[in-house]
């Protein structure tokens, strides 16, 4: 897929999707504040900025960032955003990962299969790692200073109320975020529409060569079925507007990879 930035869009009221072709993140205004639902790669603050900059606001207008899991495409900018007053929130078990820096989510959580496999199948899936390098993922800062959350979830008084839904799999502490009242699944990379590693297209799971542990992952799926006629918004890949119960009845029947 191509490398090119497109113009970020606003894919529902209020809800703008941000990042590029292969990687998404998610800003969510509200009037108390605005909500980044992971933040992508370094590369990506200028398209952030620019979104900010339509909406009259800056980077410290944003409140709370929500990590889905401590991958690097989904926390390059977290500690920049941190110290422009953003409060960092990941689930507890992949804040020790968090603290180690971009190749943390790596080390702590190590994938089930090597990539050779998937390159010597489909050399075009080396395009994958490729770009998260040439979006300076591997080099971001460590995040410092971050929130973690168990079991009770995240406070009550984030921006539009989200709700931590634990998936793990992907990672230990990989988590989902809920958006009732505004109708909005973010799934992270517990269900993507697109996966790099293998090209599959649609609701699935993400190769085994970036997910530590497939059968979790599989089982976590039916925790994200329930909130009927949400929006799934993906860490990867375009949004899926038939409901989240569709979603992972295609992804479970795509299987493991």
């Amino acid at each position: 897929m191509a490398e090119h930035t497109p113009h970020p869009t606003e894919i529902a009221p209020g809800v703008h999707r941000l990042g590029d072709r292969t990687v998404n993140f998610y800003l969510v205004e509200h009037e108390e504040g605005l909500t980044l639902v992971d933040t992508g790669l370094p590369r990506h603050f200028d398209g952030l900025r620019a979104v900010l900059d339509r909406l009259d606001r800056t980077p410290e207008d944003i409140r709370a960032v929500l990590l889905t899991h401590a991958h690097p495409d989904h926390t390059g900018l977290a500690e920049r955003l941190r110290r422009a007053g953003a409060e960092i929130w990941i689930q507890e078990k992949d804040a020790a990962a968090l603290g180690d820096g971009p190749r943390g989510g790596m080390r702590h959580a190590k994938p089930e299969r090597s990539l050779l496999p998937y390159l010597l199948r489909r050399p075009a899936a080396l395009g994958a790692p490729l770009h998260l390098a040439r979006g300076g993922a591997f080099t971001a800062p460590a995040v410092e200073k971050a929130h973690s959350f168990g079991a009770a979830g995240l406070p009550g008084t984030l921006p539009g109320g989200p709700q931590a839904v634990p998936v793990p799999g992907h990672t230990p502490g990989s988590t989902a975020y809920l958006f009732a009242e505004r109708g909005l699944l973010f799934t992270g990379d517990a269900l993507v529409t697109y996966d790099g590693l293998t090209g599959r297209t649609g609701p699935t799971l993400v190769a085994r060569g970036f997910t530590h542990n497939s059968a979790a992952a599989l089982a976590s799926l039916e925790l994200l079925s329930g909130p009927a006629g949400a929006l799934v918004l993906p860490g990867h890949g375009e949004p899926f507007t038939e409901g989240p119960r569709a979603a992972v009845e295609r992804a479970r029947a795509a299987g493991r990879h």
